[in-house]
């Protein structure tokens, strides 16, 4: 399906930005970013029936995969990246694939995007099966390396679903669960690392988060299975015991480095 209005291609509310001072190009962008999270809001019913699907395949061993290219790839990929040590899950759990592959991170490839069927190339080098989840994300809902591979996806059974600011997209339309807070024009026009992308990066903390609390990965509202990484989370992990067993810092200190995880430590002491 073709479609000839783009939200996320409309003329900023606002012109002459090169004559705006300091002040007020900060004032007006903050005034814009203030509609992000009323844009969400209104998706929340999509949000949610998205995770009850995806957090059902995940407790029976699925995975979760975000596929996107540019901003959006990006934001994937970061909030795949951070599940394993706020979670404390294996790498593979969570999966960010971008156009370009990783290089692209750092630095764009130049088409990578437009190739429909190298998306779903990328999802398959991981086995893809239809215990999966996919979400596509694309500000412009019209990424062809993003749309081919929930195409792809959709006909293997998989479960999917989008992150698009454009509700009449060829990807909104092609998701299964499609999720589209309409975020209006971007303050510089057509810049989806805007608006757009604080959208999805509220969005894609939503999902992720939603599922790991379902998943048993929170208990309370603790990290307790997070990855000891560095001396600030392991003062952190200390300071859950002491909270959670009454006991010492240095006695909880002691716990922690000896079982590994918060969860493992007081389940150990509780014994």
């Amino acid at each position: 399906m073709k479609y000839s209005k783009k939200i996320t291609e409309s003329s900023s509310n606002y012109d002459n930005l090169e004559d705006m001072s300091i002040h007020e190009l900060l004032t007006n962008i903050n005034k814009e970013d203030h509609l992000v999270p009323q844009a969400v809001e209104k998706t929340i019913p999509q949000i949610e029936a998205f995770v009850e699907k995806a957090l059902d395949r995940m407790e029976m061993g699925g995975r979760l995969f975000y596929i996107g290219a540019g901003t959006s790839g990006r934001l994937g990929i970061v909030d795949a990246s951070e599940c394993p040590p706020t979670f404390g899950v294996d790498h593979g759990i969570v999966i960010g694939l971008m156009a370009g592959g990783d290089k692209a991170m750092r630095k764009a490839v130049e088409f990578a995007e437009d190739d429909t069927e190298q998306g779903w190339k990328d999802l398959k080098e991981h086995n893809i099966n239809d215990m999966d989840s996919v979400v596509g994300i694309a500000a412009s809902g019209s990424t062809p390396y993003v749309i081919g591979a929930i195409q792809h996806a959709n006909k293997n059974g998989i479960l999917t679903a989008c992150i698009t600011m454009n509700p009449e997209s060829d990807l909104a339309m092609t998701a299964q669960y499609p999720i589209t807070p309409i975020v209006g024009p971007e303050f510089v026009t057509g810049s989806t690392r805007m608006k757009s992308g604080t959208a999805q990066k509220l969005i894609l903390n939503m999902i992720s988060t939603s599922i790991m609390i379902g998943l048993g990965r929170v208990k309370g509202n603790k990290m307790v299975d997070m990855q000891l990484s560095n001396n600030k989370l392991v003062d952190r992990g200390t300071k859950m015991i002491m909270q959670e067993l009454g006991v010492t810092y240095e006695k909880a200190n002691e716990l922690l480095l000896k079982h590994g995880s918060v969860r493992k430590a007081v389940d150990a002491e509780r014994k």
